[in-house]
């Protein structure tokens, strides 16, 4: 089996209602499709959805690499060997990892549908029956988000992701609205998307939260700053997570060296896509650091791809990919796996996702095709 096309699509999913984090507000998603075939006519989907904070690319930029530099040079490669054409791909341009996700997501569903199996069974097999599924809360006034709580918990939601991150004193008083509508039942999980900065303001907003139970704590300070993760962690007892801090191999070593970390948000589009994901839950799971499969806001395509690695690993125990659910229009149907407050994957070929073009051609701004 050789790849003898590949399509890229930059497209932009409309959202229900903007998405809210501390460095950004996005009334919609720019997402790159990529669309792979076969000379045996089987085809392959992959997405990618950068953030020149997070993965530092944009959208522009990631359709321009995919085109030009990813694209050609794997027209007649295998795309089973997927050890060779992340070499190829390493080789050809450093980082941009969002852009190699797309074309790492597409030759796995192509090779699922070739064998005839789902993903995860190309990865380990299925581990976990069902995952629950957790709402993101946006960045909004105190008690906005503690309405949008209070309905989500009438609908089954058990668990929380917060985004804060604008104002420490101002990020406090959200988290304990949530809490005093929801109650202590509810697992509450703060994402500050770096938005703390630095130790000192992170630690200044624990020592008011201690007594809030929080699940955990996510990337309170700059991505780059792994001190200062081993700092708060020395120095209180609610759990934290890394996200923006764990992108590749190298991130991983040095997380498990200084065990700054009490979990990691491994995300396809920060590492590459699934094969360089399993590498890290893999590390992780050597040092006995839980691993979550997080979220960039993809559509069916990247979200389905990330159920899969999650589904796969046993240590990995949470997941927070609900772009499906957020948008109006999306290019796939993995919306109807999500059964509040659980999801369950499908056991169909592949990444189990059936695209539908019609709406595909919609969305798309511009799209080239390279053979």
């Amino acid at each position: 089996m050789k790849i003898k096309q590949i399509e890229v699509f930059a497209i932009n999913l409309p959202l229900i209602k903007p998405f809210v984090i501390s460095y950004a507000t996005y009334p919609n998603m720019p997402s790159i499709i990529v669309k792979l075939t076969t000379e045996c006519g089987l085809i392959g989907w992959g997405e990618s959805v950068p953030d020149d904070h997070v993965t530092g690319e944009t959208p522009e930029a990631t359709f321009a690499v995919i085109k030009n530099t990813l694209a050609p040079i794997l027209i007649g490669q295998n795309p089973m060997q997927f050890e060779k054409i992340h070499e190829l791909m390493d080789a050809a341009v450093k980082d941009v990892p969002a852009a190699k996700a797309a074309i790492d997501i597409a030759c796995f569903d192509v090779v699922g549908k070739k064998l005839s199996v789902p993903v995860y069974q190309l990865i380990g097999g299925r581990y976990h029956e069902k995952f629950p599924v957790t709402h993101v809360l946006s960045i909004d006034e105190p008690e906005k988000m503690a309405d949008e709580a209070e309905q989500c918990v009438e609908l089954g939601y058990s668990s929380f992701k917060m985004k804060v991150g604008r104002d420490v004193a101002g990020d406090v008083k959200r988290i304990k609205a949530v809490r005093n509508r929801v109650g202590d039942e509810i697992a509450i999980r703060v994402d500050v998307n770096q938005g703390w900065k630095n130790s000192a303001n992170t630690l200044q907003a624990l020592r008011q939260l201690e007594s809030i139970g929080l699940d955990w704590l996510e990337q309170p300070v700059v991505a780059d700053d792994i001190d200062a993760m081993v700092e708060i962690k020395l120095k209180t007892a609610t759990p934290v997570m890394i996200d923006e801090g764990i992108r590749n191999v190298r991130d991983m070593r040095e997380i498990i060296a200084k065990r700054a970390a009490d979990k990691v948000n491994i995300k396809l589009m920060k590492c590459g896509g699934i094969y360089p994901a399993m590498k890290l839950a893999n590390m992780a799971e050597m040092a006995g650091i839980e691993c979550q499969i997080g979220s960039m806001v993809e559509s069916s395509i990247g979200s389905a791809a990330g159920f899969h690695v999650a589904f796969s690993k046993k240590i990995i125990t949470s997941v927070e990919l609900t772009g499906p659910l957020k948008f109006s229009k999306d290019v796939g149907d993995l919306k109807e796996s999500y059964m509040i407050p659980y999801i369950q994957l499908n056991e169909l070929p592949g990444l189990g996702v059936d695209v539908n073009e019609r709406i595909l051609a919609e969305l798309t701004q511009y799209s080239e095709v390279v053979q």
